[in-house]
């Protein structure tokens, strides 16, 4: 009968609050000494352990260790990519493999891995208006009823006197030198610098992200709950049988004449109007392609909805799959544009992000593809969708992009393979220490004394200099970085 008393389970939600509240505090001023001002490295690596470990040690159940080990291993995993280097692609991956991690031990996470989507939007508000909510409530609640609530009114209560003696304190020593000289004594640097703006900024906001990941919560449901599109909107009301028919019929006959052209152009490599070249042609097409495509994905989904009149209609079923294997292409083409743009004028990070945006467009439409020839939902499709891009992410967190780009720039340079665009010095040290190999490529080709080999090479020194002459904080240590080091050490 104890066990359900209601003073019993106040007390009992009070212990389970200390523990989360003294987690908090211990993981705030952990991550402080991590990152706050310093160089990411090694500490970005460790803080989604950090995170892991204050989700088990704060559950409301003890976790086994077998499951804790696991949970320790897969945050472990997701985070590789950060040892190799600081990238915001591996964060986002190690940061999404700590929130499953969250809500798997909260028990909030899906057995259905195609509801994980649709439990992860409910969860991100969260993140911001967790902590201060929780705040709000325990202060409401429990004012006066526990030692929690009356340490908060306590609180409350002594912010006006100190307040006010402060300030005849400041008083005080204005006017009497004794108690002036007595408060110079007190060096007050050390509180200066915790109370720094920018470090209250940074514990405010690791506070409310470690908050919701030890306390997690989902924003209420809606009544239609399903990602799938039901009953009729504005837009849904205008796609009946008849407009449906018309409209695919149109964008299979432009899409067929836009493949047709760059079969001649591209594929074929047919003359160009004068004064155009085909960097040119590919250069105008490859973006807006890409959006083409994204609009024809969305056009797709709205236009298959279950229980449309798309659903159902074999005509429609089949001008629908033939525009997806057209926009396939299109997306194919468009790859086929950036390949020829770059060549033309070297390679760059956004267009290497362009051509790897264009490639997951082109999965995406063969997802679609495969949702309408499986009857699976949009909730499938989603999923497929995020587990492509998590794992494009999480693999593309240990290429080194820019020594890849510095590279190629360099391999394929008027200066050292006689053809192609003249190698943009300035923009390769912009690439910062990982173009060294490459410029060190440049320079064992180039000519002796010409003004840009004397360009690269001190580019080069300047790259090198930071790494060479300056101890690393352990932080801030990578592998990438380590094994930079190393090279420069052989190359001494």
């Amino acid at each position: 009968m104890q066990l359900t008393h209601p003073q019993f389970i106040i007390t009992n939600a009070f212990s389970n609050g200390k523990r989360r509240v003294a987690v908090l505090a211990a993981t705030v001023a952990l991550a402080d000494f991590l990152s706050f001002r310093q160089a990411f490295g090694l500490n970005l690596f460790l803080l989604p352990i950090l995170l892991t470990c204050a989700i088990l040690i704060s559950a409301r159940k003890p976790t086994h260790p077998v499951t804790a080990a696991v949970y320790l291993c897969l945050s472990a995993i997701a985070s590789a990519p950060l040892l190799e280097a600081p990238t915001a692609s591996g964060f986002i991956i190690s940061m999404a493999a700590v929130i499953l991690i969250a809500l798997k031990a909260a028990k909030l996470l899906p057995k259905r891995p195609g509801a994980i989507p649709l439990v992860l939007l409910r969860f991100m508000p969260s993140m911001l208006t967790g902590l201060p909510k929780t705040y709000r409530r325990y202060s409401r609640s429990l004012s006066g009823r526990t030692i929690f609530g009356a340490a908060l009114k306590s609180l409350t209560g002594w912010m006006l006197p100190l307040g006010m003696g402060l300030v005849f304190l400041l008083l005080f020593s204005a006017a009497n030198p004794l108690i002036e000289m007595g408060l110079h004594t007190i060096d007050l640097r050390f509180m200066l610098n915790l109370l720094d703006i920018s470090r209250l900024a940074f514990w405010l906001a690791a506070a409310s992200l470690i908050w919701a990941m030890i306390r997690p919560r989902l924003t209420p449901k809606r009544r239609r709950s399903s990602i799938d599109p039901v009953g009729d909107s504005p837009i849904t009301g205008l796609l009946d049988h008849r407009a449906l028919v018309r409209s695919l019929a149109i964008f299979n006959l432009l899409f067929a004449m836009q493949t047709a052209l760059d079969l001649i152009y591209l594929w074929g490599g047919a003359e160009l109007p004068a004064g155009m070249s085909h960097a040119e042609y590919a250069h105008q097409g490859a973006y807006p392609l890409a959006a083409t495509a994204l609009l024809a994905a969305a056009f797709v989904l709205i236009a298959m909805r279950r229980g449309g009149p798309g659903d159902a209609s074999r005509l429609i079923r089949a001008l629908v799959i033939a525009w997806i294997i057209q926009n396939v292409l299109l997306c194919l083409s468009s790859i086929l544009r950036l390949d020829l743009y770059v060549e033309a004028y070297s390679l760059t990070h956004l267009r290497l992000a362009a051509g790897v945006w264009m490639g997951l467009v082109a999965t995406g439409l063969m997802f679609i593809l495969l949702r309408i020839a499986l009857r699976r939902s949009n909730e499938w499709l989603i999923s497929m969708n995020l587990l492509t891009l998590a794992t494009v992410l999480y693999f593309g967190a240990f290429l080194d992009s820019s020594a890849f780009i510095a590279r190629f720039n360099v391999e394929n340079s008027l200066e050292f393979s006689q053809h192609g665009t003249p190698l943009d010095i300035h923009y390769l040290a912009s690439l910062g220490p990982s173009a060294i190999p490459a410029l060190d490529l440049y320079l064992s080709a180039a000519p002796e004394d010409g003004d840009k080999r004397r360009l690269a090479s001190f580019a080069r020194q300047h790259l090198a200099f930071p790494i060479t002459s300056r101890p690393q904080a352990w932080r801030s240590w990578s592998y990438r970085q380590e094994r930079m080091k190393n090279y420069l050490l052989t190359r001494l």
